[in-house]
């Protein structure tokens, strides 16, 4: 009886999908009888397919799953790409990730490929994992006295969640040391932050990372952060948005405000039963006119490519780097029944200089277009900057400077393989050849480390007792790479993720570039402006 109610109520759900598909875009279903005659006899259609299935099908079937993982994403993949169902798990994990902040202990765990245990990846710089002294790399036994060996990270984090205020006791193993370590933790906000700290990597020149896109306190942390780096003489600024997916509109419109000159618009919105709407900078860069170059590459999608749209079209700063993925539709997400959501696309967005940017997802697969993105660029739309540049429309924001980052080969791979774990994969955690050289060595780590040869010997001796194989060749050929990786590890065990990201942007050589690139940026900026001055001097403007 339950599962027929469940069933009924699922049912429902579908059908307010059809609803909002229908009665949203679709004139002819609200207009017409014929229209509403059709709707019916297509749900009472599903109806029947659902009853039959369910009392014929070989095995008993999970309605919930039917509906959730199939009828509804089916329906949605017929649209687009990014129209999405969130079934109350993923409905609640997307609105907790939109929260400016959490209460819990403050640390990423994952578990292990190698043997599934449960590790601390890194604990948040001040948080309260972090001040109790938990480590990168430490291994979680039993929260609460309860053993947590197997038992799913999602699941750990739960329990690691509570009131401000309230303990938790931690159980944890630590390489190079015998007893187990108990922690006491009080549990504390926690902020969530998409920006990385704001950086002077060189003198007058200011590095700030944007991740995502999601959280709540985005722009303001952006605008928080470059009032810091302006208040450091700053002459120059690169924006680092590789790997950002994109998330909520109302914070590109943020971040592209402080950077553009007021009044200049920022991005067009465009639905099928919406008016145009066009968004524009209310507040501007208040006079910070330093140079501005972005960095992306093919995976700077969406609300990211809003940012790097805005500032390509107004000549504002360089684009550097790879073509960016090309997402250029606007979803609302709608609360249903039962604890779903709807992630719908409503509009499409343009560039100032009127560029759709996004990709064709009609004439591939699905795999096609998520991971092989040049495989539906058509750049059918060329448009102008504000000083007479072309740049194009139907397939993502092509750089200015454009610079293919160096893939991995393949004994770089074998070391970060989640299998092997030897180096860490992510720029976050610590790599299981650090946790050993820390815990056996016991070096003294200062602000002026360096990965010396005898430290390039123990990972070689390290290699052979993993039995990895290599060549001479091989350790040559990558050593550069080698002592990076291990000296951003050895900082963010010892200092934390700040420190570890830091030493990572010295070294990164898409970042060096992207200095090299600022008086290239200037030049830009300048010409555009000396090129408004004119336009207004002569009774026109710009858009």
């Amino acid at each position: 009886m339950r599962s027929e109610k469940r069933g009924a109520i699922l049912v429902a759900i579908v059908l307010v999908g059809s609803a909002v598909l229908g009665g949203l875009f679709g004139p002819s279903l609200r207009a017409t009888a014929a229209g509403a005659s059709d709707l019916q006899d297509s749900v009472k259609s599903f109806t029947q397919v659902l009853t039959v299935v369910q009392q014929n099908y070989a095995i008993a079937i999970d309605t919930d799953k039917a509906i959730y993982d199939g009828a509804i994403p089916g329906m949605l993949r017929g649209l687009d790409p990014h129209s999405i169902f969130f079934d109350p798990r993923q409905f609640a994990q997307m609105r907790e990730d939109q929260e400016a902040h959490y209460y819990g202990v403050g640390m990423y765990i994952v578990a292990r490929a190698k043997d599934n245990k449960v590790q601390v990846v890194s604990p948040f710089v001040g948080s309260p994992a972090f001040k109790a002294g938990i480590k990168p790399g430490d291994i979680l036994l039993n929260v609460e006295g309860k053993d947590v060996s197997g038992m799913p990270s999602a699941q750990i984090s739960e329990m690691l969640k509570g009131p401000r205020g309230t303990t938790v006791h931690i159980t944890m193993h630590r390489e190079g040391v015998e007893q187990p370590l108990n922690f006491t933790v009080m549990r504390d906000e926690i902020p969530k932050h998409d920006v990385d700290p704001p950086d002077m990597i060189r003198p007058g020149v200011g590095y700030i990372r944007i991740r995502s896109f999601q959280g709540e306190t985005t722009a303001e942390d952006f605008a928080s952060g470059l009032k810091k780096l302006a208040d450091n003489n700053l002459n120059g600024l690169v924006v680092d948005l590789r790997e950002n997916g994109g998330g909520l509109l109302n914070a590109a419109i943020s971040i592209a405000d402080n950077l553009l000159d007021k009044n200049q618009l920022i991005v067009a919105q465009r639905g099928r039963e919406q008016p145009e709407r066009k968004y524009y900078a209310a507040h501007g860069n208040d006079g910070l006119r330093v140079p501005v170059v972005v960095i992306v590459n093919a995976d700077t999608a969406s609300a990211s490519e809003i940012v790097s749209g805005a500032i390509q079209d107004h000549d504002r700063g360089l684009i550097f780097g790879e073509r960016t993925f090309g997402k250029g539709l606007v979803q609302t997400v709608t609360q249903l029944s039962d604890g779903t959501g709807l992630a719908l696309t409503v509009a499409h967005y343009y560039t100032p200089s009127g560029r759709l940017i996004q990709r064709d997802y009609k004439s591939v697969s699905l795999f096609e277009y998520e991971f092989n993105h040049n495989s539906s660029i058509h750049e059918t739309e060329v448009k102008s900057t504000d000083s007479g540049r072309h740049v194009y429309g139907g397939g993502g924001i092509t750089p200015d400077v454009q610079y293919e980052a160096p893939k991995l080969n393949p004994f770089q791979l074998s070391l970060i393989t989640p299998v092997h774990n030897i180096l860490y994969s992510q720029d976050l955690g610590v790599g299981d050849f650090v946790l050993h050289y820390l815990a056996t060595e016991h070096p003294t780590i200062t602000k002026g480390y360096v990965v010396d040869d005898k430290v390039l010997k123990l990972f070689r001796d390290y290699l052979d007792d993993q039995h990895i194989k290599y060549t001479e060749q091989d350790l040559a050929a990558n050593i550069e790479w080698i002592k990076d990786h291990i000296k951003r590890e050895v900082f963010t065990y010892t200092y934390g993720q700040d420190d570890g990201y830091r030493v990572e942007t010295e070294d990164d050589a898409e970042v060096l570039k992207a200095i090299e690139l600022l008086p290239q940026a200037r030049a830009l900026y300048d010409n555009v402006r000396r090129i408004e001055a004119q336009r207004v001097a002569s009774g026109s403007s710009l858009r």
